[in-house]
């Protein structure tokens, strides 16, 4: 015996099923039904929202009925209770945020790194971390200088220095200077590779893997040329620069390393 829907009204013509409303929480991911824009909300005002992609960007979508997709599963989303506009709750870094925290007056100990491309990913990701916790960063140009530097800076037990060094391997060149600077108040780290764009990882960028470039050649021309990239470092790493949206962007490698040199130069 065939069994009936008790509403003869065709499908078509039946009003949408129901959807749930979820409040425009801090950092919850959504994907906006019209445009296919996946982002993370970081403000919710009066009748929209602002979405942040995985990229940076920024895009503003109206509070419609069925307008997103949460999980795959459409959801209309609603102004969060509190009135006040909604902010991420998180740094870049992964740290809890402090609303409203002042820069703290800078600390004698500071953080060095090798060059201006290094300073300007650590200032992305730990820029409000660092200004919370009073800690300068300054570039070096290089580590050839760094006992000169040292020598200079003075480190003591209420100015420590902590250094990043890139490349620092085993038998390295970079590996013999940290050990001549290295003591109780100088914390010199590094990470594996040529250079500080390959902490980037390659998925953040759009490209499979950084590539390899032949010994003896300027490994970032050398870059730019394997990826079909116009020869011009500098806007290279702008764009490169312009797709780290937070540490998740960033290898292991890199994140532990600077962590530790901020607590170094932090510690009471």
């Amino acid at each position: 015996m065939r069994s009936y829907d008790p509403d003869l009204t065709p499908s078509w013509k039946r009003p949408p099923a129901p959807v749930p409303e979820v409040p425009a929480e801090p950092d919850l991911v959504v994907e906006e039904v019209g445009t296919g824009f996946c982002g993370a909300v970081i403000r919710c005002e009066a009748g929209t929202v602002t979405l942040e992609d995985r990229f940076g960007k920024h895009r503003v979508f109206p509070l419609a009925p069925r307008g997103f997709l949460l999980e795959g599963r459409p959801v209309t989303l609603v102004r969060p209770s509190s009135a006040a506009p909604v902010r991420p709750t998180r740094t870049a870094s992964g740290s809890i945020a402090v609303p409203g925290a002042r820069a703290r007056v800078a600390r004698a100990g500071r953080i060095y790194v090798e060059g201006r491309h290094d300073a300007e990913l650590v200032e992305r990701v730990w820029g409000d971390d660092l200004r919370v916790e009073g800690v300068v960063v300054e570039y070096l140009e290089g580590v050839d200088d760094l006992p000169a530097i040292v020598r200079d800076f003075a480190p003591g037990p209420d100015a420590r220095l902590g250094v990043l060094v890139d490349h620092l391997v085993p038998g390295s060149k970079e590996s013999r200077i940290a050990a001549q600077v290295t003591d109780a108040h100088t914390l010199v780290v590094g990470h594996p590779y040529i250079d500080i764009w390959e902490a980037v990882k390659p998925s953040a960028v759009g490209i499979p893997a950084w590539p390899a470039v032949p010994r003896g050649q300027d490994w970032k021309t050398g870059v730019c040329r394997a990826l079909g990239w116009p020869e011009n470092t500098g806007a290279a790493w702008r764009h490169i620069l312009s797709r780290v949206r937070d540490w998740k962007d960033l290898e292991p490698e890199l994140l532990g390393r600077v962590e530790e040199l901020i607590d170094f130069v932090t510690a009471p």
